[in-house]
């Protein structure tokens, strides 16, 4: 619907001076997101500097039946963010740290806060805040509660909404709730943060929160052991959460291609190996104990599986520079990948012990609609999710790769429902995986979905056409 002038100018006047941009070029980084699938529109980006500020703008777009469409560092990989009409609500002036509480080991920020900011500002106060990824010098860590991002510290620290105590959130009529409750133990009815975690905006505006924080590790090593198949993977796994416990961070999961892409096409990443394998894990453990003694521990696992034929060989990282040489390889698959052409890539995950069984079924299955196809595997085999990226064939043309995106879909998330899996771990759902979701879910899980969607967002204002 059209948005007349004098509703953009009450929402100007709400934001005050600096809070909007609608000229076209300032516009377009918040129209178009990183893989180029979508490019949005909208009459104008709002940028609030306050909760209140918020809440105001949201007011005045559902007393005028117009879309809000909440935005944070825009790295989503499923459209989740692109605006179809309406305005973006941006969250990017939403950058304070409010407060640091030590003893109780929490810190509130706003939404708008860059995630590697926040994790700076927990280490300044002698803490850490495990979130990790990516994009973390870009994304938003409101964003990353509305999509309940993963990332490789989930093994030990959990998912997003892991490490949540409290949240602000400005609801679809323009209510504030504020939840922002440094406490571990409420049982005081249903608990409602839940509600606006992972619900990518659909529900509520997520403006503060109260995050948990950890003990700084001050022991850590980090391995990359070779195997000669995916089942080893899950072996020297097994190995690993027996014997380390909570010290075992994080255990990731790179297949040989996806190295040789690494090493291929991004500066200064190199094999640490002499001779090439079938599969690597890359292994994070630390301590928040200054004298524990990882490295006998590690040299003794090691030591067992590569007698017990579980890994061929193995090196582990004897200074932080060789530590990020290591974690290099395997941070830069995805931007590797696009020097290879086109490809198509799935965030699934499936129980633990059925990665190798996933693997093989589905590398197998996409040979066979397309041979010469390239599966590049790798991610967060400790908790079961795989990033399933296919390569098109070499010299193949583009686009008629491309084309076929959705029928690569179908036999990879068939095989991942099959094994009681999800066809989005970590990603969200978005504008890009609609169909599947109504596709994969019960009917019961989607009727609820839609049911709480309507009880809070009666009229559809936020973030419409997105998840449900």
């Amino acid at each position: 619907m059209a948005i007349s002038e004098h509703l953009l100018e009450t929402i100007r006047e709400a934001v005050g001076p600096g809070g909007w941009i609608d000229d076209e070029s300032g516009m377009e980084p918040y129209l178009v997101e990183p893989r180029g699938l979508w490019r949005g529109t909208c009459a104008m980006i709002v940028r609030p500097d306050s909760t209140e500020a918020v809440a105001a703008v949201v007011r005045l777009c559902a007393q005028a039946g117009v879309a809000v469409v909440p935005q944070g560092g825009n790295t989503g990989l499923v459209g989740g963010g692109v605006p179809d009409g309406g305005i973006v609500l941006s969250t990017a002036r939403l950058n304070r740290i409010r407060a640091v509480d030590a003893a109780n080991h929490t810190m509130t920020v706003e939404a708008g806060c860059i995630l590697a900011d926040v994790q700076d500002a927990a280490r300044a106060a002698n803490a850490l805040f495990p979130l990790s990824l990516g994009a973390e010098g870009s994304c938003q860590i409101g964003g990353n509660l509305a999509t309940n991002a993963g990332g490789v510290a989930v093994l030990r620290y959990g998912n997003a909404r892991d490490l949540v105590l409290g949240l602000e959130v400005v609801l679809p009529d323009g209510r504030i709730w504020n939840g922002l409750r440094g406490l571990r133990k409420d049982n005081t009815g249903y608990d409602l943060k839940h509600l606006f975690i992972g619900s990518e905006g659909t529900l509520g505006i997520i403006t503060a929160i109260v995050l948990k924080l950890f003990p700084p590790p001050r022991a850590s090593e980090t391995v990359l052991a070779a195997m000669a198949d995916v089942e080893s993977v899950l072996a020297l796994f097994m190995r690993a959460r027996d014997e380390f416990g909570d010290a075992l961070s994080a255990f990731e999961m790179i297949s040989r291609i996806a190295l040789e892409f690494t090493v291929r096409h991004i500066p200064d990443a190199a094999d640490p190996l002499e001779s090439a394998h079938a599969y690597y894990a890359l292994i994070e453990l630390t301590s928040p104990r200054a004298g524990d003694n990882l490295r006998d521990s590690v040299e003794a696992v090691l030591a067992a599986a590569l007698e017990d034929g579980v890994i061929e060989d193995a090196v582990i990282a004897e200074s932080q520079s060789q530590s990020e040489s290591l974690w290099r390889i395997r941070e830069f698959i995805p931007e590797a990948q696009k020097s290879e052409g086109g490809s198509v890539k799935h965030d699934i995950s499936v129980p633990v012990s059925k990665v190798p069984e996933f693997i093989h079924c589905a590398s197998e299955a996409v040979a066979a609609m397309l041979p010469g196809t390239r599966v590049v595997a790798f991610g967060h085999v400790g908790d079961g999710n795989i990033h399933f990226n296919i390569s098109q064939p070499v010299g193949a043309d583009t686009d008629a790769f491309l084309a076929r995106w959705d029928e690569f879909n179908r036999i990879v998330f068939d095989i991942t429902f099959e094994m009681g899996g999800s066809f989005s771990a970590e990603h969200g759902i978005g504008k890009l995986k609609r169909k599947h979701f109504v596709h994969y879910k019960s009917a019961v899980e989607v009727d609820l979905m839609r049911r709480l969607k309507k009880a809070l967002d009666p009229d559809d204002i936020l973030n419409p056409g997105k998840l449900v």
